[in-house]
């Protein structure tokens, strides 16, 4: 559904006039999250709404109701839920006499589904991200294969500082490139917290295929090392002693990504932990980080963040 649909469908008081702007100039992938759509579709205020890029979205929602029944089912993304005011008489089916207040959190992976009654008054936040977010995390945060990990389905959980997060972000203003960036900041170390809290070893799980873990750790601490250097796959077969066809094929099993495409994000991270903590030149960073040229960098970051680093360096740093 493209912004210009989903626009027809909030009627001029289920819509604030700066959501209706956020709403309208969004990418039409910005409407790729079932439960959002799912929320328009209810009696639910459009109170908020941004697109922070890297398929994050948030948007915040009023709803004034005695009684109504909604339901999500497998929406193919996750969902984090952050209560926000009221939700005292929201329950879900399957957990009766389990009822929602502020700061309480829910985690609706990509394929559960779940039937909400909602009454009375709720004022809730909605972070919308893809399950391809937990793919670096896994692998440089828990040092574990994506495929081993899935999002708990949760409903009404306790997490302080997850919740401060969320209030963060509330607050923070998500308007125009530099405010954005700021919005994407927090909700990707909320989206960490999220991991480290909620992330759950899947069940009945049989691993095929893939790089063996000593195997999957040394490449990717090899890389990390190497970043400045040309980073060839022919170099990474070498060290996983397998032929170039197979090293691929089974990176990609275990990283979740192809080896450029790992060793590009692993670029970008490393980019921005410079620019975060040092005071190194635009020029320098750039060789840190094996970009050919200063030109290259930018233009690679520029895409990545929505900023051009000397910039991004100036928002992160205040």
């Amino acid at each position: 559904m493209n912004p210009d649909s989903l626009l027809a469908t909030l009627s001029e008081d289920r819509l604030t006039p700066a959501a209706r702007i956020a709403l309208a100039a969004a990418p039409r992938d910005a409407m790729g999250h079932a439960v959002f759509r799912t929320m328009c579709g209810t009696d639910a205020k459009l109170e908020r709404f941004a697109w922070f890029g890297d398929g994050l979205a948030a948007a915040v929602w009023e709803r004034h109701t005695d009684e109504q029944l909604t339901v999500y089912s497998e929406p193919g993304h996750h969902t984090l839920s952050c209560y926000l005011g009221g939700g005292y008489r929201v329950e879900r089916n399957g957990a009766p006499g389990r009822f929602g207040a502020p700061h309480r959190l829910c985690s609706l992976p990509d394929w559960h589904e779940s039937r909400w009654m909602v009454r009375d008054e709720l004022r809730l936040m909605h972070i919308y991200f893809m399950p391809e977010h937990f793919t670096r995390r896994a692998v440089v945060e828990l040092d574990r294969e994506p495929r081993e990990l899935m999002l708990q389905d949760r409903t009404y959980f306790d997490n302080p500082q997850l919740a401060a997060l969320c209030e963060s972000l509330l607050d923070a203003p998500w308007l125009g490139s530099d405010q954005l960036l700021r919005a994407n900041e927090i909700t990707h170390d909320a989206l960490s917290l999220l991991l480290h809290d909620q992330a759950a070893v899947r069940p009945h799980l049989r691993l095929k295929g893939g790089l063996a873990p000593y195997l999957r750790r040394r490449l990717a601490e090899w890389i990390d090392a190497h970043l400045h250097e040309n980073i060839t796959l022919g170099r990474l077969a070498e060290l996983a002693c397998l032929s170039e066809f197979h090293l691929a094929r089974m990176f990609r099993v275990s990283f979740g990504l192809p080896p450029a495409g790992w060793v590009a994000l692993r670029r970008i991270d490393r980019a921005k932990t410079l620019l975060k903590t040092g005071t190194l030149p635009l020029q320098q960073v750039a060789d840190a980080c094996g970009y050919a040229d200063l030109s290259h960098f930018s233009h690679r970051f520029r895409a990545a963040m929505g900023v051009p680093p000397g910039r991004y360096r100036q928002i992160v740093n205040g």
